[in-house]
């Protein structure tokens, strides 16, 4: 049996990378830059030459290797085939085969939201649960969903796209999603979309004194910390997106029943306070028998791509 674990969790900007061992253990994490050149053609061969380099470093065969786990940031079906990556240039292909191709070992695939989410239930934030729902709160809403400890994908590999839940009509929003539609629970949740109600509460009462006013570019970050020092126009900004976040956490539960949601990404540095603020909503809106949902914070913070592609590999073991 293979002594060793590579986890590789493919971003738009760069490749991180992971040495563990087969119980789980992170001996070494290190980066590679991402080159999207040529939709994306030497991403896989520059990944494939980082893992040979570090089996050099460390003296290991292929032998001793049980496998690569691998993300990236697109759909991802069960046998590893990825529909298409638009950051990274990728159109559909199958992502496990090729890599496996170009390092002669085993690739276990997946979408890195979903992947991020099993490397937390693993060793992060959702440990001690079988079924949740980690939220990512980045640019966008992300999610990933693990039920019964396993990666639920979904039949076209998009299962926990919670952000483009439909949230509002869209002749009540005039602005577009980046997907496209109008009216997306990402709207009003995520980084971008606090600053997005943010921005249409300050428009709309104009009177009201806010700091935010004298930041041109206001970001998240900037409406919390006015939040933290008690700024009573952006606290009741807060709380509109507490309210949404809180109402769209009550739908998905009303499907998935989860354990727990577990908070990741920029907005979940805003700490308890985030999780507070929402949970309240989440008991008006919730279905009474899931009013107990617990709610944690992420641990992993950029590791848990990494994590989680380890694990897909000792999973695929059992």
């Amino acid at each position: 049996m293979g002594k060793y674990i590579f986890g590789v969790d493919i971003g738009g900007t760069t490749v991180k990378l992971g040495l563990f061992t087969a119980e789980g253990e992170l001996l070494s994490d290190w980066e590679i830059k991402t080159r999207t050149e040529n939709k994306g053609e030497n991403i896989l061969p520059d990944v494939a030459e980082a893992i040979a380099l570090k089996m050099k470093e460390e003296n290991i065969s292929k032998d001793e290797v049980l496998g690569v786990g691998l993300t990236a940031p697109g759909p991802v079906l069960k046998d590893g085939t990825i529909k298409g990556a638009v950051n990274l240039g990728w159109g559909t292909f199958n992502l496990s085969k090729t890599l496996s191709d170009l390092t002669g070992l085993k690739v276990e695939s997946g979408n890195d939201a979903n992947v991020a989410a099993l490397g937390e239930l693993w060793k992060g934030g959702g440990m001690g649960y079988s079924d949740i729902m980690m939220v990512t709160f980045g640019t966008g809403l992300g999610g990933g969903l693990i039920l019964n400890g396993r990666i639920h994908t979904g039949a076209n590999g998009a299962a926990a796209e919670i952000g483009h839940i439909p949230f509002c009509e869209p002749e009540d929003e005039p602005d577009t999603c980046g997907c496209g539609k109008r009216g997306c629970l990402e709207q009003y949740t995520c980084a971008n979309g606090a600053v997005h109600v943010a921005k249409r509460y300050l428009d709309e009462h104009p009177d009201e004194a806010c700091g935010l006013r004298n930041i041109s570019n206001f970001t998240s970050k900037d409406i919390f910390d006015f939040v933290k020092a008690g700024d009573k126009t952006a606290c009741k900004i807060a709380e509109k997106i507490y309210r949404n976040i809180g109402r769209g956490m009550a739908m998905i539960s009303a499907v998935t029943d989860v354990e727990a949601f577990v908070f990741g990404g920029g907005m979940s540095k805003t700490g308890q306070m985030l999780i507070d603020g929402v949970r309240k909503y989440y008991v008006n809106y919730a279905f009474p028998a899931c009013r107990n949902t617990d709610f944690k914070l992420a641990t992993l913070g950029n590791k848990a791509g990494i994590y989680g592609a380890a694990k897909l590999i000792i999973d695929s073991e059992d």
